[in-house]
């Protein structure tokens, strides 16, 4: 990886870094020489480091969504990995799907307190360690159904309409990352968010063919994202070529939410 030349030796976490959006961000962190930190889920991590033979990636298993065991999790793993100079933040909570008329408050609750309250303690303390090494940056992910609401007609029998619970906490995200970019900007810390939509991944393709058709109709470019077209987004907004970049919103959508 010749692109990003300066992510070489710098301290990167990536959270959901073995999910299907995260491997090709890891893949390219790795390839660079980015010292990257892997946190996923238990075995997730090591499973993703094990299959590619990674040399500059270390796995984590931590649940990045649980906020009560956050703080300490972040402090062992601070003090086992040094402070990150850069944080790309895929992990999210969500209520398993559910219909808007099923959803119960406390689905709604967790997925607000995974999806936000730890976004904000994670955040948070990131930032503060990038302060104290001089800048850093932070890339988060929101989507597009943090703009937009979901094309009801789209939605027919096979699947169900996309959350209502986890658009609003991903509007959430945006507006944290730019609070956090005013808040943290004169310390050359860095927020920005990659605000990806369709990247269905090939199991819900393989499934669901009908819905994919009628999804990509409605994307001007034809056809929904490749995982690894949201590596550029992320590494560009994390590296030294945006580096007047803060508070910003890369949509990565085909041109979906231009309609």
């Amino acid at each position: 990886m010749t692109f990003f030349p300066d992510l070489a030796n710098k301290k990167i976490w990536v959270t959901g870094g073995a999910g299907y959006l995260g491997t090709p961000i890891i893949l390219a962190l790795d390839q660079a020489g980015a010292q990257t930190l892997c946190l996923d889920l238990p075995g997730k991590a090591e499973a993703l480091c094990a299959r590619h033979n990674l040399k500059n990636t270390v796995p984590e298993s931590a649940d990045i969504c649980a906020p009560d065991d956050l703080p300490a999790a972040l402090e062992k793993l601070a003090e086992t990995h040094g402070a990150p100079d850069g944080l790309i933040h895929l992990a999210f909570a969500s209520s398993s799907g559910k219909r808007l008329e099923e959803l119960e408050a406390e689905d709604f609750r967790r997925t607000l307190e995974g999806g936000l309250t730890a976004n904000f303690l994670l955040c948070r303390f990131a930032a503060e360690r990038m302060k104290a090494k001089g800048g850093g940056s932070v890339v988060l992910f929101s989507s597009m159904y943090g703009i937009v609401s979901p094309d009801l007609a789209m939605y027919q029998n096979e699947t169900k309409p996309n959350p209502i619970d986890y658009g609003m906490s991903k509007a959430g995200v945006l507006q944290m990352a730019r609070y956090f970019a005013v808040h943290y900007g004169p310390s050359r810390v860095r927020f920005n968010c990659v605000t990806p939509g369709a990247f269905t991944n090939p199991a819900a393709r393989h499934a669901t063919p009908d819905f994919i058709a009628r999804q990509t109709k409605k994307i001007p470019l034809g056809r929904v994202g490749e995982a690894t077209e949201v590596v550029g987004p992320a590494l560009f907004l994390l590296s030294q070529a945006s580096s007047y970049v803060t508070g910003h919103s890369l949509v990565t959508d085909g041109g979906w939410t231009i309609l």
